[in-house]
């Protein structure tokens, strides 16, 4: 039999830590002799590089429901080549961004239909949802200061939009606590790091 696989999503605004605390756990879960694969959305390998590429760097004028379709592209293309074959061969994946970010920035904070976007995300991923969720919560003045001054397309919509996306992420949270856990990402990288081991033995371990 197969042992199973699990898929991890990392959500949270730009200069939260989400990126730093993937890379922290895959090396932990490595040195536990787990098979883990780390990918990305938008930018998996192959495909998804091509299209990371015109969504944040696009020097054009890009409408809102293009650059919904463009993430929901790469995510179709990157749940069938990489997240399903691995999840299925009992590795563990953990993945910088998946659906949660299109509910986040799409819907909350570009104000597209949030409903409609659920429908959209269900047919990319045909019906594939992440095992666990941790969105790592941050104000929008101290995610900002992290980034900053050099920023692509999508980091540069400015203090409202990113309010409006925290506020989607929270709100997701509310309406899954089972799926999604919330930290807070202005604690240290050490102390985020031990909550993040913390919350995935237990949830590996049921």
């Amino acid at each position: 039999m197969v042992k199973r696989g699990y898929f991890i999503t990392f959500e949270g605004a730009d200069g939260c830590g989400k990126t730093t605390q993937l890379e922290l756990l895959a090396d932990y879960l490595k040195e536990k002799n787990k098979e883990v694969i780390v990918t990305r959305e938008p930018g998996a390998k192959g495909l998804g590089e091509k299209i990371r590429e015109i969504l944040l760097n696009y020097d054009g004028e890009v409408s809102d429901r293009c650059e919904s379709f463009l993430f929901l592209a790469d995510r179709a293309q990157h749940i069938d080549m990489i997240v399903n074959p691995a999840v299925e061969a009992g590795k563990i994946v953990l993945c910088d961004r998946h659906i949660d970010s299109s509910v986040a920035y799409q819907g909350y904070g570009r104000g597209l239909d949030i409903e409609q976007i659920d429908r959209l995300n269900m047919l990319a991923t045909n019906g594939r949802r992440p095992d666990l969720t941790l969105v790592f919560d941050i104000d929008v003045e101290t995610s900002m200061k992290r980034v900053g001054k050099e920023k692509d397309r999508m980091e540069s919509a400015g203090v409202e939009f990113f309010n409006r996306v925290r506020e989607g992420y929270l709100e997701l949270a509310k309406q899954e606590p089972e799926r999604i856990c919330v930290l807070d990402a202005t604690k240290s990288i050490e102390e985020i790091h031990s909550e993040v081991v913390k919350i995935i033995e237990e949830y590996c371990n049921k």
